[in-house]
């Protein structure tokens, strides 16, 4: 979209243009009739005589920008009611750079391109051009309106003039309890209709998460950038029901070749194979005990495992790249294509937390002296103590972890002399440790919400952009080692390192775990499913109930509930929950942790996608329900994209392509089972079974695990690539098929992660960012409105030069 060029100002700021209106005697034209946009409310009781002066001050200073106010009292709050004039939304529409409409007769001047053009044509709104803009009282929404009043008063100064060049800012007097609350006032009959629109939606199905109208009213009503999580979140789901689809189906096709499956037919058929103890304490047991669990494991370890790796590869990466043509249409459709965000000031947080001998600075845009702390001496340190706080924080979730092994080491060894079906102990062991897991993970979660808040207090970012890229980066990768290394624990190092029975290797005194011979993916499977569907239900509940209960409480806190409930709209929404400058952080932060599930370890969880996307059908309907019902009216902010999360969203495409390669090599049988079937001479796996147990002499156990051994038996089998007890030097070391096993593992991973990058990397170049449809689109705009601009400066430039000539005329 078009951009006008700076030289078309004429060098009168925008203040001393407001300031020369006042002066000319302009009459002040309402937009609309008086409405109550935004209020400010402080409490009556607060006798504070500083904070008086400083809402005296204040308030004069938004009466001068020519805004409406008007006081009113209720419950023992003061709210100051807002509205806004057209003349000062033209202002601050060229201030911010929001796009207006052109004048349609002037798309006559174009000719046939002209007549094209349907949809009215944009530009970025210049007041000294107003003549090319059929700017009205219906071209600011309230949305745009309540923004500019919280730009302004993000920007009016609360003590006089010959005060300290950071005494400004709506946030600095809401911080110190000048103000209690500052927020847009909800639109009663827009709301209603709002609610009644959005049950509607919940019972349309899919299309509604998809629906450009419902975008088009979150934007007109919320902001852009509201809207843009909800079109993210909508095109996700969307692209979410091939992968269950997909997931699905490689979930059938094991339950329909299990009768087929030569390795768990030999293990349920095993009736004279007897295997090691599992423990210290357990006595010896027979294979055919895992014949249910190996039928399940191949549900999930299968041929049709390695298909759905690669799809949800390709899927990753072709998800990234449509996501991008389709917010280039949103934006583009939205009219902000090529709009540069407005520079921010500084944070009120940022500008307390320093002293006042740090030197002073001149902004090069705001042209004020800021405090500008030396990076060596001040940030550097700061930042090296919240380095080291993450680091302190990534050790204590890897000690959870450890905590859980040992758990779950000792509880297999207690179950295992009480319940006497190996198989059970197994599943009953794994899946108490995934719960215990979940709870330590929600309560690690609120200490990482909090610590990593502080931390990037005090690393001193200036801007709230900067505050919240930070904190998102920092939050996710603190999530992230709490969520997965449990799941990383289980896919790569369970059952890697247990040794030979004559000397296993031990972790605080107990053995460490071993995978059964159906390998660890079904417990793999089982921590996901656990972690991710609760985590789910942990989220849901906080987001709705939680803040439900905090409105209730307000309002029985009130003095008087019912004005609450029935008084006007500005007081009812003040009992609202404030929805923050960080109200869709958390949104985002749950949303890219499932996404992770998705793709990082969707080899080994199939469902995943189908659990995806029933919870983010749910999750669409809940977070516009929370939006209209319990929040207060967020302030619009303009955005271009979804920022930061992009690009965790491409980091973890990247990580999931290495993972699900290490799964399928490491974790699965693919690998062993292809080995065993190219070398092993039958070309099938008949026998593949055997030839992974290796033989063990119970002599060689000492004398107390032996005696915890109550049947008569000479030999026993474990998992494992060993030579047998045969008294050479050899005994119960690694036979060669171990090596080359893990060579074609290595191999595997180097082959599946480049093919696939490749095919990555072909999408990527193949599939441009921007339709070609749309580039010629926004050329055209680009072409017909510097056209537009240059014929208007060519007849107002001869128009003037035929005033000149008449004059010069009349004169002689």
């Amino acid at each position: 979209m078009y951009t006008m060029d700076s030289s078309y100002t004429n060098g009168v700021s925008d203040v001393e243009e407001m300031e020369m209106g006042n002066k000319a005697g302009d009459t002040v034209e309402l937009v609309g009739s008086c409405q109550d946009l935004f209020v400010i409310v402080s409490s009556v009781e607060d006798k504070d005589q500083s904070h008086s002066e400083k809402r005296k001050v204040f308030e004069e200073n938004l009466r001068e920008e020519d805004l409406q106010l008007k006081e009113e009292i209720r419950n023992n709050l003061r709210c100051v009611k807002i509205d806004i004039t057209l003349e000062v939304c033209k202002i601050y529409a060229d201030f911010l750079q929001l796009r207006m409409p052109m004048k349609q007769t002037n798309l006559n001047l174009l000719g046939d391109l002209g007549a094209q053009k349907q949809p009215p044509l944009s530009a970025v709104y210049n007041k000294d051009k107003e003549y090319l803009f059929d700017v009205t009282e219906n071209s600011f929404s309230n949305a745009i309106k309540c923004r500019i009043i919280d730009f302004i008063l993000r920007r009016t100064r609360f003590e006089p003039k010959d005060g300290s060049d950071l005494s400004f800012g709506i946030d600095s007097l809401l911080d110190d309890g000048t103000y209690v609350a500052a927020y847009p006032v909800h639109e009663e009959e827009v709301l209603d209709q709002w609610i009644e629109q959005w049950k509607l939606c919940s019972c349309s199905g899919l299309r509604s998460l998809y629906d450009h109208e419902t975008l088009d009213a979150l934007r007109n009503y919320f902001g852009e950038k509201i809207a843009l999580y909800f079109a993210w979140l909508g095109f996700y789901t969307m692209m979410l029901i091939p992968a269950a689809v997909v997931g699905i189906l490689c979930l059938i096709y094991p339950l329909a070749t299990l009768s087929k499956h030569k390795p768990s037919q030999d293990i349920c058929n095993a009736d004279n194979v007897t295997m090691c103890p599992l423990c210290d304490t357990c006595d010896v047991w027979p294979l055919n005990e895992t014949c249910v669990h190996s039928k399940i494991s191949y549900v999930i370890d299968n041929p049709a495992t390695l298909f759905f790796a690669l799809f949800m590869a390709f899927w990753g990466a072709l998800f990234q790249e449509m996501w991008k043509r389709y917010s280039a249409s949103l934006i583009h459709h939205w009219g902000l294509t090529g709009v540069s965000l407005e520079e921010q000031p500084p944070r009120p947080q940022y500008l307390a937390m320093l002293s006042d001998d740090v030197p002073q600075h001149k902004d090069p845009v705001s042209g004020r002296l800021e405090p500008r702390p030396d990076w060596w001496s001040i940030k550097l340190p700061r930042i090296l103590a919240s380095i080291s706080t993450i680091i302190l924080l990534f050790l204590v979730a890897v000690t959870a972890v450890i905590s859980v092994i040992i758990y779950r080491m000792s509880v297999r060894a207690a179950l295992a002399l009480s319940i006497d079906e190996s198989w059970k102990v197994s599943i009953l062991t794994s899946m108490s440790a995934a719960f215990l897991n979940l709870i330590i993970l929600f309560i690690l979660n609120k200490i990482y919400d909090f610590l990593a808040e502080k931390m990037t207090e005090i690393e001193l970012h200036r801007t709230q952009k900067e505050f919240e890229d930070s904190l998102a980066l920092k939050l996710y990768i603190l999530k992230f080692v709490n969520y997965y290394t449990s799941i990383f624990y289980i896919a790569f190092f369970k059952g890697a390192f247990i040794g030979a029975p004559d000397d296993y290797n031990r972790l605080f005194g107990y053995r460490v775990e071993e995978c059964p011979p159906g390998g660890c993916l079904l417990e793999l499977t089982m921590q996901l499913a656990i972690i991710m569907v609760g985590k789910q239900i942990l989220n849901n509940f906080q987001e709705i109930v939680l803040p439900w209960m905090y409105r209730r409480w307000r309002q029985w806190r009130s003095i008087n509930d019912e004005s609450g409930q029935q008084g006007p709209r500005w007081l009812k929404d003040y009992f609202r929950v404030h929805f923050g400058t960080k109200g869709l952080f958390d949104e985002y932060l749950e949303m890219i942790l499932q996404y992770g599930f998705v793709t990082i370890f969707v080899s080994s969880f199939p469902m995943a996608p189908l659990f995806a996307l029933i919870n983010n059908v749910i999750e669409f309907h809940l977070d516009s329900e929370k939006l209209l019902t319990l929040f207060r009216r967020p302030v619009a902010v303009q955005d271009t994209g979804i920022g930061i999360w992009f690009n965790i969203i491409t980091s973890i495409g990247s990580l999931s392509v290495l993972s699900n390669a290490f799964i399928i090599a490491f974790t699965s049988t693919f690998i062993p089972e292809l080995v065993y079937t190219a070398i092993g001479g039958t070309g099938n796996l008949d026998g593949f079974v055997n030839s992974t147990l290796s033989v063990f002499n119970v002599t060689d156990y000492s004398a107390g695990q032996q005696s915890h051994i109550q049947q008569n038996i000479e030999l026993c089998r474990y998992p494992g690539y060993r030579f047998p007890p045969n008294g050479d030097d050899n005994e119960y070391k690694l036979r060669p098929i171990f090596w080359h096993i893990l060579m074609a593992r290595l191999a595997f991973v180097i082959v599946f992660q480049n093919v696939v990058w490749l095919v990555i990397k072909i999408i990527t170049l193949a599939i441009p960012d921007v339709p070609e449809k749309l580039q010629l689109e926004i050329r055209q705009e680009r072409y017909m409105a510097n056209s537009l601009i240059l014929k208007h400066e060519q007849d107002r430039a001869k128009e003037r030069q035929e005033v000149r000539l008449r004059r010069t005329t009349t004169h002689f």
